[in-house]
């Protein structure tokens, strides 16, 4: 039988999502605890790639057992998996599925939030970049709004990715500020390996002034990674929901 499995983790120490030889990776503790808890070879399949350093609110993948339905009648499951879970990775939620659906090909929908704060905090700044430069919110959100005239994300994407393309469509871009702390909320369909980071980076240029609303579509015209800005810090971003028909 098929299974989805929402997790929410804290990415400050593990080296992103998927199983990476010689480094700490989410995929590979999930698969450990669900393996030693059904005591059988477990191998998930996440709804995509998250960078290193990067959280998961509500992350989703998939895994076929056959042992589980047996074993939820006599345990609480999701109280013993997150028992065997390092504590900054934390399981919600597993429910049965067909066995043809996919936690990364049938997801029409993924949602990220970015996180900033402008004035010092020391109980945010694992999940928040500080950015202390004054700011043009309004025009920041007026370049992002140029995000959604385009699908060729080349610019922003990570350079020698395995994408087998670099189309995306971006439903929702937009800042807003909540007294001296921004937040950045992205949709699309799918996203690049560093897509949003690079946005965010280049978006904080045109907030400093350093570019302009005009180099900023030409960024995107141009489908060159070297044009735009340096990505903003991993730890400020959150995959915030996957949905699905």
């Amino acid at each position: 039988m098929r299974y989805f499995i929402c997790l929410s983790y804290n990415g400050t120490h593990y080296h992103g999502w998927q199983v990476q030889e010689n480094a700490r990776t989410v995929q590979e503790e999930l698969n450990r605890a669900l393996s030693v808890l059904l005591k059988e070879e477990i191998q998930t399949v996440g709804a995509g790639r998250t960078d290193a350093g990067v959280h998961a609110r509500n992350y989703i993948a998939h895994f076929d057992s056959e042992s589980l339905a047996s074993l939820s009648e006599q345990l609480n499951v999701i109280y013993k998996l997150n028992c065997i879970l390092p504590e900054d990775v934390c399981v919600h939620h597993i429910v049965s599925v067909n066995d043809t659906v996919h936690a990364r090909f049938d997801a029409i929908l993924r949602v990220y939030k970015y996180y900033i704060h402008r004035v010092p905090n020391p109980f945010v700044h694992e999940f928040s970049a500080y950015i202390p430069y004054n700011l043009d919110v309004a025009k920041m959100n007026e370049a992002a709004a140029k995000l959604f005239d385009y699908d060729d994300f080349t610019s922003f994407a990570r350079l020698h990715s395995d994408n087998k393309t670099n189309i995306c469509k971006i439903s929702q871009a937009i800042w807003e500020e909540d007294a001296d702390n921004l937040v950045f909320t992205i949709a699309a369909d799918r996203f690049l390996r560093n897509m949003v980071r690079s946005i965010v980076g280049t978006l904080l240029e045109v907030g400093r002034g350093k570019i302009t609303i005009d180099d900023f579509v030409q960024i995107i015209e141009q489908r060159k990674r070297g044009a735009a800005g340096t990505s903003a810090p991993a730890k400020g971003l959150f995959l915030e929901e996957i949905r699905y028909e």
